[in-house]
């Protein structure tokens, strides 16, 4: 079988540090039993220790060509499809049990798969996914810091996550150009009840003109929903901790 050329449309890095593998492995903790999904396998690096230990591993892989090779694996089932179309809840009804979703994400699209499967933690254990280290740096920020934002508040509400694990360029071919890491991500088991949509809106509208105060922006929309309680609108976006975000989605109307 010929090798095959790294797509950038597709923006593919194969990891081919054995050491920075293992390392990955190990934080994954793969048991046999659990239904675990791979995201973007490529030529099977982290797919191979991950099958061995697990004894059955669902991959989906978007390049055909790539995912004619996976299907020559007994042990894979291969869903040749764009993640970002892919149901994981069907996945997890298929399974009978909850997933643990991994993956060396396309640095490209990371964001929005990582929304994308924001609609299905409650059918997750938990997702470790190797990602660009600024990505990581913004989900896991504090608020006060500069990396704080739309996506720190999005994702904290959701999930808990720490950073598990650097990757430095030299440990893909071809070689990125930014520095990695790996991510863990737990969803709560009780998150604050609210209407997802509607706290998208508010952290958009906050993080907009991050540079300016609340009142010319969040405030503003605010008044036009006859908001009646209380949040202090003088204050920057990243000044404002998750949890009143939350609160104050809880308090608007179901619909953004």
């Amino acid at each position: 079988m010929k090798p095959h050329a790294p797509r950038k449309r597709f923006g593919q890095h194969f990891l081919t540090d054995d050491a920075i593998i293992d390392g990955i492995v190990r934080e994954i903790a793969p048991r046999p039993g659990d239904a675990m999904v791979e995201i973007g396998p490529g030529l099977a690096a982290l797919t191979q220790p991950l099958v061995e230990r697990l004894g059955r591993l669902t991959v989906v892989e978007l390049d055909r060509d790539l995912a004619a090779r996976l299907r020559s694996h007994p042990q894979l089932s291969v869903v040749e499809a764009d993640v970002l179309r892919v149901d994981f809840g069907a996945l997890a009804d298929t399974a009978g049990q909850r997933l643990r979703v991994v993956g060396n994400l396309p640095y490209n699209i990371s964001t929005p798969i990582l929304f994308h499967l924001l609609r299905f933690a409650d059918r997750i254990v938990d997702q470790h996914f190797m990602l660009q280290k600024e990505v990581i740096d913004r989900m896991v920020a504090e608020p006060a810091t500069s990396d704080y934002g739309r996506l720190s508040v999005m994702l904290q509400w959701r999930y808990a996550m720490e950073n598990v694990l650097f990757v430095p360029p030299e440990s893909f071919d071809p070689p990125p150009r930014v520095d990695s890491a790996v991510v863990r991500m737990v969803p709560r088991e009780a998150p604050a009840a609210l209407d997802p949509a509607v706290l998208e809106r508010v952290v958009q509208l906050a993080f907009s003109q991050r540079r300016k105060l609340l009142r010319h922006t969040l405030g503003r929309w605010l008044e036009e929903q006859r908001f009646a309680g209380h949040f202090d609108v003088q204050r920057r976006a990243e000044e404002v901790p998750v949890d009143e975000y939350v609160t104050l989605t809880q308090a608007l109307p179901s619909s953004p």
